[in-house]
């Protein structure tokens, strides 16, 4: 086993024009990093946020959610340089780019928010792993024993399993070396939502009738009904937002055309693809369901045949997750294995890679302190996810908690700093306006998923 002193792991800290990284990233290969963060756990619950919410403020929201994204990864998309949007210095990430626009004291903020979101959305992909991968055997017994069989499987074991394979897939070493992860999880994503699309269209057929109505479900209190309703906007907020990720996905991009045209260009194509297959997929899960949309469209059981294609579709959700957990986490490992080894350049630990050589296997680079942490990081998100295991309730906490800062907040107040505008201008008083709103939606949204979380962990 040899060793060598290595430079490798990147450091957030490290501003200059160029890294020694190349760069060949290109539209669509951002479509496919975007698609695969945000076609994820988040598409499943839907239909419920519709179901509660009813036909008219469930797709409204869903539109405006799309809207409020696309303004926020294009703002957020200018300040990748900086002074200047095309010929600044790079800011390779979202703490780099907060750090020099707006300055250091609001980067301990950003960063704790950014990173618990993202620390967030991996246990979150771990809880709608371990569901699918019950409901496939669920699926599998119902078709053998009838569908009023007692088919009941627990959760702790696949989110060990799950948890297992990440810590396999996390040595990737960055961003930089995981096009082929992403593009896969963009086909498994399309390829469930397509899936689940389809078998709610085939059920509406089946009804011979549009179910639901415009107030949503109905409820005996006025107090859990708004609760309800704000969950469900919570769960929207969690499936759509991926600025936290925007300038990493942005570093990844070659140059010429300039960086933030190619992204602006591919988060319009994103948006508007997830957009569609949202508001599809949540329409016709409601109308299919009505009053008993199930939190989870494809593991709801309102489809029990054909059950292969449920199996199918669920074991797309488990591919697609295993690179949705990777493009939350790698920005995790570079801030932490970059700050470590800015902190202890001569540390062997840190620094050092070692060539381990397996029969059949290429040559693999081994540095323990990446061994180490990401092992560490999976084990702690593992666990947690298996002390709450609440689906809706933890995306809607998630999507609210990281909503208005992240989204909203940082990439509203680098903008106007950025372009130099004015707060009393016209644009100025429309962006603080834009972040003012949504601020609010993000309170209530917030509240009404907490009260949710509490109630569904006191049962």
């Amino acid at each position: 086993m040899a060793k060598t002193r290595s430079v490798e792991i990147t450091s957030t800290y490290d501003n200059d024009e160029d890294e020694g990284q190349k760069r060949t990233g290109t539209v669509w290969t951002g479509v496919a990093h975007i698609i695969t963060a945000v076609i994820g756990s988040g598409v499943l619950s839907l239909a419920w946020s519709t179901s509660q919410l009813g036909w008219i403020a469930g797709p409204l929201c869903l539109l405006c959610f799309a809207f409020v994204t696309y303004i926020s990864a294009s703002l957020l998309s200018d300040c990748y340089r900086s002074p200047h949007p095309v010929t600044g210095s790079r800011n390779p990430s979202y703490r780099d780019a907060v750090r020099t626009i707006l300055g250091r004291k609001q980067v301990w903020y950003c960063g704790l928010l950014q990173y618990l979101s993202m620390c967030g959305a991996a246990v979150a992909y771990i809880i709608t792993t371990s569901i699918s991968i019950r409901a496939i055997q669920k699926s599998n017994c119902y078709h053998k024993r009838g569908h009023q069989a007692s088919c009941s499987y627990g959760d702790d074991m696949y989110m060990l399993l799950f948890g297992g394979a990440q810590i396999i897939v996390s040595q990737i070493p960055d961003f930089h070396n995981m096009e082929w992860l992403s593009i896969l999880a963009a086909i498994m994503s399309f390829s469930y939502s397509t899936i689940g699309l389809g078998l709610g269209f085939a059920k509406v057929i089946g009804n011979r009738t549009i179910k639901g109505n415009i107030s949503g479900v109905p409820n005996t209190s006025t107090l859990k009904k708004l609760s309800l309703s704000f969950q469900a906007l919570g769960d929207i907020a969690f499936a759509y937002p991926y600025s936290l990720i925007v300038l990493e996905i942005q570093d990844t991009m070659k140059s010429p055309p300039p960086e933030n045209r190619s992204m602006k260009k591919a988060s319009l194509l994103a948006v508007l693809i997830t957009t569609f297959f949202y508001l599809t997929c949540a329409c016709f899960g409601y109308a299919a369901f009505g009053n008993d949309t199930p939190g989870n469209i494809l593991t709801g059981f309102g489809f029990y045949e054909p059950y292969w294609l449920i199996d199918f579709a669920n074991a797309c959700v488990v591919v697609h997750l295993v690179g949705g957990y990777q493009v939350y986490s790698q920005p995790v490992f570079a801030f932490v294995e970059g700050w470590l080894a800015k902190e202890f350049p001569n540390s062997g630990f840190v620094n050092d890679f070692h060539s381990v050589k397996l029969s059949l296997l290429p040559t693999l680079r081994v540095n323990l302190l990446r061994l180490c942490f990401r092992t560490a990081y999976v084990v702690s998100t593992t666990g947690i996810a298996m002390v709450f295991p609440y689906f809706n309730q933890v995306l809607g906490v998630l999507g609210a908690l990281g909503f208005w800062p992240l989204s909203i907040y940082f990439p509203v107040e680098m903008y106007i700093v950025q372009k130099k505008i004015n707060v009393w201008t016209t644009k100025g008083i429309l962006l603080r306006g834009f972040s003012v709103v949504c601020f609010l939606v993000s309170i209530v949204a917030l509240v009404g998923s907490i009260e949710g979380l509490v109630s569904a962990k006191l049962e």
